[in-house]
Parts: structure tokens; C-alpha cells; sequence
């Protein structure tokens, strides 16, 4: 009888795999970094070759660890860094292009044009996002220009395209399948989410050949197998999804209303609107979830550019800290952060304010204010940024929060939970157990494959839960965040 699940959490920088068993525990993970390339300022890049080979020993590597045969895996699912763009050939299975990444800006002349014949509320209409060269449709036209002929060969179906996931799918398959799912396929700026068509008039926009697409499929159910050659069994690829979507279906969040916060570098939000696509009148993202049983839900989207990454400004730029840990133990040593406010908006603000000449700013100093104000500051920037995004999740959508699910490294932080529920007069639940997103994938192709019989057996994995009370009534909660809104004011449209 097979008796785990194994997961596949290709992210930006690294490739891992866990092995989950019925009680969603993780037995075993293995985890390889791979290069990442910068050829011009504000590229970035990857080797999708490095990205295959990198994910293929983790997932041997963590089988051989626990001495695990593949016969014992029930199934496969994938999460996967979202909107990095892959083109490779059909029949060699050969990329013909780096893989271009979510972060890099190499496309930005291309949006500027998409701007420029009015087409941001024709696309946001049709898919729920912004024009930006974060999303995948315009790196494929980049590829595309960049490689001579390709035009030409796409158009004849002798190459193809997909988001990370696509491309280990084909690869674990031999290039027996070439799809994607739901979430995926949202994030490329070419998916009517109403339809759920690849939309023919985004693709005659940027000219992109629909036979280069990957077939859309649900994120749990069938993607074909991986070839036995490569783990020495074929074992069913039963789940796929965007890590962001991953992570909110690994923390639970199956009704409407629900949120959750994944903490990293910055703040990742994502509210379940169940079966209505909220269109954002504060510059949220309106995006699919996931699909399961021919059925959609959709999801508000949000981030906070600035949550683990002030941190590591207040360790490495300032030197303040040590380490990240330090940090709890600072905050609580003062009673609060003495009137002080910092604003880290490095790389502007995001919603609801969309400033991109906002920038970094420290209000409040006086003459007895101590590093321990400055580092309490630092984390509670992270609770307000968070805070504008779930007040502009409720505006839009109408649906009450009353409880944050957190996951990420700096969600380890007793004193920043504390003051998220705090700031945000709702319980936040911080499960034991924080992968959540490699979770999400595991869950997503057990209950593809029937090793976990439905979301009730599903919701039986989240292990134990702390849960963080609000205690600060609400007239003190309206005047820290009034003052964070003054203060955020003070930060805006600085930059020349």
C-alpha cells in the first residue's frame, strides 16, 4: 500500500521535496540551491535546465534519505515559483531561452506599449491583473523577439510554453504532457478568468500562438505520471498549484472570507472569495485559486513589499540586530515603540496607496528614542502594511475576517503575531507545522488520487494551532493605525 505523498516546492532560489505521510507530517525533505543570473541591470534569470536537475535530485535525494521506494508514493504535486516563463522545443524538450523570472524587469518597454494603446482595464477586466512584467505574457513575447526564428516556430506548434510547473510536468513526463492548472495558468496575463479560456484577443495582442499553450487542467487530478526511468517507479502527478494559492489551500482556508499571510521577504495575502471574482477597486489582484472537480474559486491577492526584508535592513543596513531572533527580544523590551514609525517603503508602497516614488522613512525620533524603538518599529511596519491589505480585502469584498492564518519565517516571531492580532482586532492562527505550501501541493494530489477522501480529511492535517487573541481595545488599535497612516503620508511621492 502507498503511504506517502511527495511534494515538490520549486521556489526561486532552491529546489526541495517532502515526503508527507496520512497525518500530513513531514518524514523527510532534501532541498538544492541553483544559480541565479543577472545579465543586465534589473534582469534576472534562470538555467531551466538548472531548475530540472536541481528538483530532480531533491526528490531522489529524499527518497534514498528515508529509503522510501517510488511504489510506496501515492502521488506527486507540485508548487512552484509563479510566473517565471519557460519556452523550450516540443520534441527535444530542449529550452531555447533562459527561463525568465517573476522578479526581473526585462520587459518593462513591452508593458510600457501595452500601456500605451489603452489596454490596462480591457486586461484587467479580462484577467483580474495589472499590466506589469511580473506576469508571464510578456517575457513569452521577450523569448520570442529575442530568439531568432522562434516566431515562426511557435506558430507551426514545434515549441512550447509554461510557467514552472508546466515545465517539470513535461520534463517528469517524458513529454508525454504539456499542461497546467488553474492557478498557473491565472498568472500569466493571457487567462480569461471568467471564461477560463486562454483568451484569443490577449493572444493576438502580444501575438502569441495558442499552440505553444500548456492545456489547462484542474489543480487536483490528473497530470499524467513520472517516468519510471526517473525515480524507479511511475507515480500518478496528481496536484499542482502557484506557491501563493498552495499555501492557502495547505492552511485550510476552503470558505469564502478566509485569509491567510505568508511572511518571507514581504507579505504574500490571499483572501478565498469562494465562487465570485471580486474585481479590486484598491488595486488588489482578482485571481483563481484553484480548480477541483470542474469547479473554480477565486481569490483576492495582496502584498506587503517589505516584511522580512526590513529585518534584514535592520541587521545588515543599520546593525542594530544580529540576527532576525534578536529582534522579538528588543521589541519586548521596550513598552512600545516610543512614538516611532517606519515606513519601508525601499521600493515604494503597494496598495492601497501605490506610491513608486514613496520611500523609506523614520517618524517620530526624539532624543530618547533607543535601538530597541527602532527595531519594534521595524516589526510592527510589517503588522501595518499587512493590515492596509486586509482593510482593502474587506472594502472590496465585502466579506468579515475575523481570523489571519499566518505561515513563513518571520511568522516565528511571538511578539509580531501578537501585535497582528493586536492591530488587526482578529485571532491569528499559526499552525506547528509552518510548510504550508509544499502542504498545499501534498494535499492537492492526495485528494486527486483518494489518499485523502475529502476536505474534512483534508483539514485533519493541520496539526496543532496556536492562536494569538487580540488584547488591545479598539480606540488604542484606531489611534496606532491612524498614526501609521500619517506616517506613511509623510514617506509619499519623494522620489524625483
Amino acid at each position: 500500500m502507498s503511504v506517502f505523498i511527495l511534494a515538490l516546492d520549486q521556489g526561486t532560489t532552491s529546489s526541495r521535496a517532502l515526503l508527507f505521510d496520512q497525518h500530513g507530517t513531514v518524514v523527510a525533505e532534501d532541498q538544492y540551491e541553483f544559480p541565479q543570473y543577472f545579465p543586465e541591470p534589473g534582469w534576472v534569470e534562470h538555467d531551466p535546465i538548472e531548475i530540472w536537475e536541481s528538483q530532480l535530485r531533491a526528490a531522489r535525494g529524499v527518497l534514498e534519505k528515508t529509503g522510501t521506494s517510488a511504489s510506496d508514493v501515492a502521488a506527486l504535486g507540485i508548487t512552484n515559483q509563479r510566473e517565471t516563463a519557460v519556452v523550450w522545443e516540443r520534441e527535444t524538450g530542449e529550452p531555447i531561452y533562459p527561463a525568465i523570472v517573476w522578479q526581473s524587469r526585462q520587459t518593462t518597454s513591452i508593458c510600457d506599449g501595452l500601456r500605451e494603446r489603452g489596454l490596462e482595464d480591457d486586461i484587467r477586466a479580462r484577467t483580474g491583473l495589472v499590466i506589469d512584467s511580473y506576469f508571464s505574457a510578456t517575457k513569452i513575447r521577450f523569448i520570442l523577439d529575442a530568439v531568432p526564428g522562434a516566431q515562426a516556430r511557435a506558430e507551426a506548434g514545434e515549441l512550447c510554453f509554461g510557467t514552472v510547473d508546466s515545465w517539470l510536468i513535461y520534463k517528469l513526463s517524458r513529454g508525454r504532457v504539456h499542461a497546467t492548472e488553474y492557478s498557473n495558468a491565472a498568472r500569466t496575463m493571457l487567462f480569461n478568468i471568467h471564461s477560463l479560456e486562454w483568451d484569443p484577443e490577449l493572444l493576438a495582442m502580444l501575438q502569441i500562438p495558442a499552440a505553444m499553450l500548456p492545456e489547462v487542467r484542474d489543480s487536483s487530478g490528473d497530470f499524467g505520471r513520472v517516468d519510471a526511468d526517473w525515480l524507479g517507479a511511475e507515480i500518478p502527478i496528481a496536484g499542482v498549484a502557484g506557491d501563493q494559492q498552495a499555501s492557502l489551500f495547505g492552511q485550510g482556508c476552503f470558505q469564502s472570507g478566509m485569509v491567510k499571510n505568508t511572511y518571507g521577504t514581504g507579505c504574500f495575502l490571499l483572501m478565498n472569495t469562494g465562487d465570485t471574482p471580486f474585481m479590486s477597486d484598491s488595486g488588489l489582484l482578482t485571481t483563481l485559486a484553484w480548480g477541483i472537480d470542474g469547479r473554480v474559486e477565486y481569490a483576492l491577492e495582496g502584498s506587503v513589499f517589505s516584511a522580512g526584508a526590513t529585518v534584514q535592513w535592520l541587521r545588515d543596513g543599520l546593525g542594530l540586530i544580529e540576527s532576525a531572533a534578536e529582534s522579538e527580544g528588543l521589541a519586548r523590551s521596550v513598552s512600545d515603540a516610543g512614538g516611532v514609525y517606519l515606513v519601508p517603503a525601499f521600493a515604494g508602497l503597494g496598495a492601497p496607496y501605490w506610491d513608486e516614488r514613496a520611500r523609506g522613512t523614520l517618524v517620530g525620533l526624539t532624543r530618547g528614542t533607543t535601538r530597541a524603538h527602532l527595531v519594534r518599529a521595524g516589526l510592527e511596519s510589517i503588522a501595518f502594511g499587512s493590515r492596509d491589505v486586509v482593510d482593502c480585502m474587506a472594502q472590496d469584498s465585502g466579506l468579515a475576517m475575523d481570523q489571519l492564518r499566518v505561515d513563513g519565517g518571520a511568522c516565528r516571531n511571538d511578539f509580531l503575531m501578537q501585535f497582528q492580532a493586536d492591530l488587526l482586532g482578529a485571532v491569528v492562527e499559526r499552525p506547528s507545522m509552518l510548510e504550508v505550501t509544499a502542504l498545499g501541493a501534498a494535499l492537492l494530489a492526495g485528494l486527486g488520487v483518494g489518499f485523502w477522501s475529502d476536505r474534512e480529511a483534508l483539514a485533519q492535517t493541520r496539526g496543532e494551532v496556536q492562536y494569538f487573541e487580540p488584547r488591545l481595545d479598539e480606540a488604542d488599535r484606531d489611534i496606532l493605525y491612524r498614526d501609521w497612516q500619517r506616517a506613511v503620508d509623510r514617506s509619499r511621492d519623494w522620489a524625483v
